[in-house]
């Protein structure tokens, strides 16, 4: 098993890197950052206060960090952290996943990318500052990634108010049309394995939050891939974006030599680019198989939780809990429930219901789920059966929760806090 470390870890690339990889029999994750980020609440191997890559320490605190913790490679997950990084790779004496250091380089910078690319494909026109004669424009840094500092500009104040606050952009010809990002993958003999266009549908800080793929065009952005690809020499996963102008041609917007957070739409079909990316970077040969159906992706914040509670037992109950009032079985609570026998605690079935029990979880395939049932009558109390100060309740009744809270002095949770218990 290699191990990779993972920089910074809580990037929205980091995370997709950790659901990629987190069921990988092959590759062992630790995670890493400068600041303390969301990667802490994920990466159960977690590494903080790194000095920030402007530092002069930093590559040589990364150097001890490789040396102390057998890392076999370095997944950088932000653009300058990958430039950084593979501009060091011997330095640091240890891999660094990604493609090399002049396609890197070139990447990080739209100039330098449209400059490379003029000709080959059609690029936005780059305006002067006090060449601008026609609105609007569209201002963004030259370095940088997803939409974070662009603007699109109507008027001359607006550039100038743009410029006093800014530094080190470009102003591009406006592109009124539909956007897409083609994400790709070409293997270490420089094979392009795979170019899958989506459509950006909705946009959220530079994040393409609702995506599809938009596989009917793919004749109109193979050639234009084939024509990147063949210039600059990419590794493992990549992705270009595209937007229309007011004809319908397509422009390029920008090339990474990274995957696309969003290129998790496509792992729902088969193609996990992260995992193939790294079986790439150690020389294994890979292939894609890729399934065909419609599919669209919407993300939105999601939720972790830390409890710094122990506990060795659970008590859970049976009816409009462990099976909902549609006499279905609760797939959340039976991931818990799973996960605290992988972890090696006891999961009791502490119910009053009214039926044939044994029967009913003998149906439901649930019979053997439980180290202990406990089935009481209608008028006893739960809190009679819970002896241990290190357990916890889970009920959908407020009635029953307040009697064990009262009583057993124990945590308690309704069937909307079972999230909070749960490992990402």
């Amino acid at each position: 098993m290699k191990n990779i470390l993972v920089f910074p870890c809580g990037s929205e690339i980091a995370l997709e890197i950790y659901r990629s990889l987190k069921y990988s029999i092959h590759f062992h994750l630790l995670g890493a950052s400068s600041v303390s980020d969301h990667g802490r609440f994920v990466y159960e191997d977690y590494l903080d206060g790194f000095p920030y890559i402007t530092d002069p320490s930093f590559l040589q605190y990364m150097k001890e960090i490789v040396v102390k913790y057998q890392i076999d490679a370095i997944y950088p997950a932000m653009d300058s952290v990958i430039a950084i990084l593979k501009n060091n790779e011997q330095y640091l004496n240890c891999k660094v996943i990604g493609s090399e250091k002049a396609t890197v380089n070139i990447c990080l910078s739209k100039s330098k990318t449209y400059d490379k690319l003029d000709g080959i494909v059609n690029v936005p026109r780059l305006y002067e500052l006090l060449k601008v004669e026609s609105f609007p424009v569209f201002c963004k840094p030259d370095i940088g990634y997803g939409s974070r500092g662009a603007k699109k500009i109507e008027s001359l104040e607006a550039l100038n108010e743009y410029a006093l606050s800014n530094s080190d952009f470009i102003i591009c010809q406006y592109l009124p049309g539909e956007e897409y990002t083609v994400d790709c993958f070409t293997d270490r003999h420089g094979r392009l394995l795979l170019s899958a266009p989506r459509v950006r549908k909705r946009v959220m800080n530079g994040i393409s939050v609702d995506t599809y793929p938009y596989f009917d065009k793919c004749h109109e952005f193979e050639p234009l891939i084939q024509k990147i690809n063949s210039l600059l020499k990419f590794r493992g996963a990549w992705f270009a974006q595209f937007k229309r102008n007011e004809s319908g041609e397509l422009f390029l917007l920008e090339v990474a030599a990274r995957f696309a957070g969003s290129s998790s739409l496509f792992r729902a079909c088969g193609v996990n680019f992260a995992l193939l990316t790294l079986f790439d970077a150690f020389d294994v040969d890979v292939s894609i198989v890729k399934n065909d159906y419609e599919i669209e992706m919407d993300r939105a914040l999601d939720n972790v939780f830390k409890i710094s509670f122990d506990y060795d037992e659970i008590y859970v109950d049976y009816d409009d809990c462990l099976v909902m009032s549609d006499s279905k079985v609760n797939p959340l609570l039976i991931a818990l429930i799973f996960q605290c026998r992988n972890d090696g605690k006891q999961v009791v079935l502490l119910t009053k219901h009214q039926g044939e029990l044994k029967k009913e979880l003998s149906a439901l395939r649930l019979d053997s789920l439980f180290d202990k049932i406990i089935h009481i009558s209608i008028s006893e109390k739960k809190s009679n059966y819970i002896s241990t100060k290190k357990a916890i309740f889970i009920d959908d009744s407020f009635a029953e929760r307040k009697d064990v809270a009262e009583n057993c002095h124990i945590p308690v949770f309704g069937l909307d806090m079972i999230d909070s218990l749960l490992k990402k």
